[in-house]
């Protein structure tokens, strides 16, 4: 089969809340695009009266990230048929037996939400095949390359990036809506309906423990942060004390670096080693893992976001929180992808069942 389209996304989600209504439930987002989509995530998991850990998976924000649905909507349908038919999982080299299956899906809610930008996919599909931000054309000022938000830029983390880094940070974000990079953030933190409805998801869902954004491309397993090389002595610098504004963002400085709780940085590193692990099994390739800065700094993206949360709400849930790079290219031919859906999928496998246990 080739890359689906918006409809055959939203058609396939819909199709396995019906055919497995008593291990999947279909979730509907609260905001509609701009273009008048709706869109649906998928829990998926043993019902039980108290509420489960949850992991978060999302995908499809960048629209040319062709792939990144497929992943999902795949993954989602090998848990449901592995589940209710007691086979385990196989993915090349490696496989995972119906015990470990019945795990995940009796210890977890599965939170799957394969496309959270459908109005970019469908353009990028049809129209312009690098196209990456969304749809929006409300900051354009009516020029075509101006239209639409990078919407991993437009989450509530370090927003006002010419305060928060040092004027040499390579940060790669913009407060241009005609930036060639296509990095533009938005106007304000949570601007566009389809951030908006990823906070949601994480709101009607307290227990989130993990978080997962899946793009492409560079073969790696990020986790946070992303604003700065991660340190777990000096609790003080931290993303939200203004003292250290004009300070971020700059490589191997005495200057500043992001507090991560050793613990949370033990976890998330074994998280996505194992990922990266198991990922290798299925056919030999390598992944890297690696914080997010260690790509290049960012800001406003949704992996800092989720995990923040907790620091500025101490009630809320601590998630670890990640972001795949699948694959060398943006829309690989279909038989590579196909492989890369193995991949990742075996890799996302192993990520639940050692989240769960």
């Amino acid at each position: 089969m080739p890359y689906m389209n918006i409809t055959e996304v939203s058609s396939a989600v819909t199709s396995l809340a019906t055919a497995f209504d008593d291990t999947a439930d279909l979730v509907e987002l609260p905001e509609p695009t701009f273009e008048g989509r709706t869109c649906h995530a998928l829990r998926i998991g043993v019902h039980t009266l108290v509420p489960k850990p949850a992991v978060v998976l999302i995908g499809g924000a960048h629209a040319r990230e062709w792939g990144s649905c497929e992943i999902l909507v795949n993954l989602a349908a090998d848990l449901l048929h592995g589940h209710a038919g007691g086979t385990g999982l196989a993915y090349g080299g490696t496989s995972f037996t119906s015990a470990q299956v019945r795990t995940i899906m009796e210890e977890l809610d599965v939170i799957v939400f394969p496309l959270v930008n459908p109005d970019g996919r469908h353009y990028s599909q049809t129209v312009d095949p690098m196209w990456r931000r969304n749809r929006n054309p409300a900051q354009s000022g009516g020029d075509p390359a101006a239209i639409g938000v990078d919407l991993n830029r437009n989450y509530d983390h370090l927003f006002d990036f010419k305060t928060a880094f040092h004027p040499d940070a390579p940060v790669r974000v913009s407060d241009d809506p005609s930036d060639p990079d296509q990095v533009y953030q938005g106007p304000r933190p949570f601007s566009e309906p389809e951030t908006r409805n990823v906070r949601a998801l994480l709101d009607g869902h307290p227990r989130t423990r993990w978080f997962v954004d899946v793009h492409s491309y560079t073969q790696n397993m990020l986790y946070v942060w992303g604003d700065d090389q991660n340190q777990s002595l000096d609790p003080a610098k931290t993303f939200h004390n203004r003292d250290f504004d004009h300070k971020r963002g700059l490589r191997d400085d005495l200057l500043y670096a992001e507090f991560l709780a050793k613990t949370d940085a033990d976890d998330s590193a074994v998280l996505a080693e194992q990922f990266c692990k198991a990922l290798k099994g299925v056919r030999g390739k390598e992944y890297t893992p690696k914080s997010a800065f260690d790509l290049y700094p960012t800001c406003g993206t949704s992996d800092d976001y989720a995990y923040a949360r907790h620091i500025l709400n101490p009630s809320s849930e601590r998630i670890l929180a990640f972001t795949i790079e699948w694959g060398k290219s943006f829309h690989p031919p279909w038989a590579e992808m196909k492989k890369i859906v193995l991949d990742v999928d075996a890799g996302l496998v192993q990520f639940c069942l050692t989240a769960a246990t």
